[in-house]
């Protein structure tokens, strides 16, 4: 197998700590030649991480499109609707693109990267990395073993975590759908993909309902300033008090994300002077805190989708219900249980823990990606094509709670 070059657009979380490190990991499958990050601080860290040359490093992705074809790969990690512009450009330059999730919050932006890809004979592929998770392969392979008879509907929780919620939709970069995405689409398109992935049908019918119910400025408790540590008399008692969670022991996710300056001097200037300081009663957030999904599948099947903030796990669960027996899953103890109706036994599977993210999903999805461009499998999960289905969902479920109303994947498609 050749071993392929890489450049990264966008240097935040996911570009610089999710996918980009399978090439430190394995450097004789994947080499990285080149950033474009417009911020001089987490350029450099990428820089220094991946040992790269100054002539390597570009503040945009006008400046490393605009060279010639540096790599075999493009994986783009810009913000949700920044998406579009670096995907179109570096697809027609000759690069295979691995692609951020969500595609893009406008569906006709979603549509036309898929045609793109195929006009210009490139691999696109999005991240949708619990497809590559032993945790929902296993799953998979259950359903289509039979064990459970056939399927007829399915329960999936995300489980969004009381601080994960206020770091990254109230305090954080997908606090506001009007500059990124609605949050059932950027977070959890995953969860719509899943259900393709497991139920194997085409999505029919959309219904959704949900809210944002507590961060917001009538929920704040009283003289509560508009930053943490500007004086709050609610310290001791409240759970999203700033401190607690970026001043303690821990650096890794999400602290690392606040700065790169992780001294403890670093993070206590950015909670003073950056977004992650504010009140969470105080913030410019409109994404939900709660909402349900409902959908209907060919052939009967039904799914019902929660996805809650106010939840101590930060996680994922499932029930699978056949006809002739039930799967159970919890995708953080990777733990899953298959209950046969017909003999009324249960049998109990662990599987082992993961050596990347998501669930050991980040690396899977590189280690698929660079098979594909190197011609060792002729077709990805996690196609444009295919993905396109999971953001039309998602959209269509924005829709129908907005509305009000229940939606037609076929007509929103129209």
């Amino acid at each position: 197998m050749n071993k392929l070059t890489a450049i990264v657009i966008g240097a935040g979380d996911r570009g610089t700590d999710a996918y980009a490190p399978f090439a430190l990991k394995n450097p004789d499958k994947l080499e990285i030649v080149g950033i474009a990050e417009p911020l001089d601080d987490r350029r450099t860290v990428f820089k220094e991480k991946f040992n790269l040359k100054d002539n390597q490093c570009f503040k945009d992705y006008n400046e490393i499109l605009h060279e010639d074809k540096l790599a075999d790969i493009a994986i783009i990690c810009t913000q949700d609707k920044l998406h579009f512009q670096p995907t179109i450009h570096a697809l027609k330059k000759g690069y295979h693109v691995l692609l951020e999730k969500p595609m893009s919050p406008d569906a006709n932006e979603c549509i036309e990267m898929a045609k793109v890809a195929e006009e210009n004979d490139r691999i696109l592929s999005i991240c949708h990395v619990l497809r590559y998770t032993k945790f929902f392969q296993k799953l998979k392979n259950i359903i289509d073993s039979g064990k459970i008879g056939k399927v007829v509907s399915v329960q999936h929780n995300e489980n969004v975590g009381y601080y994960h919620q206020a770091h990254s939709f109230v305090r954080g970069n997908w606090r506001n759908s009007d500059e990124t995405a609605p949050m059932i689409l950027a977070k959890s398109c995953h969860d719509m993909d899943i259900l393709i992935y497991l139920i194997g049908e085409n999505c029919l019918k959309v219904s959704s309902f949900g809210s944002l119910t507590h961060f917001n400025n009538e929920n704040a408790p009283k003289d509560a300033p508009l930053r943490c540590l500007d004086g709050c008399p609610h310290d001791d008692a409240c759970p999203y008090y700033a401190p607690k969670h970026y001043l303690g022991d821990n650096i890794g996710w999400p602290v690392c994300t606040i700065t790169t300056d992780l001294s403890y001097d670093g993070r206590l200037k950015a909670l003073k002077e950056g977004p992650y300081g504010r009140c969470v009663y105080h913030c410019d957030n409109n994404v939900v805190d709660h909402q349900v999904v409902n959908l209907e599948f060919e052939h009967g099947v039904t799914a019902s989708f929660t996805m809650c903030a106010f939840t101590h796990d930060v996680g994922r669960t499932i029930k699978i219900m056949g006809t002739n027996g039930e799967i159970r899953g919890h995708l953080n103890s990777r733990e899953i249980e298959i209950h046969n109706f017909c003999d009324n036994s249960m049998e109990r599977i662990s599987l082992p823990v993961p050596k990347s993210g998501h669930g050991g999903g980040d690396f899977g999805l590189i280690k698929d990606f660079v098979d594909l461009v190197n011609g060792k499998r002729c077709d990805s999960l996690t196609s444009a094509k295919i993905s396109v289905q999971s953001h039309l969902m998602a959209l269509a479920a924005e829709k129908s709670r907005v509305e009000q109303r229940i939606i037609s994947i076929d007509e929103f498609f129209k």
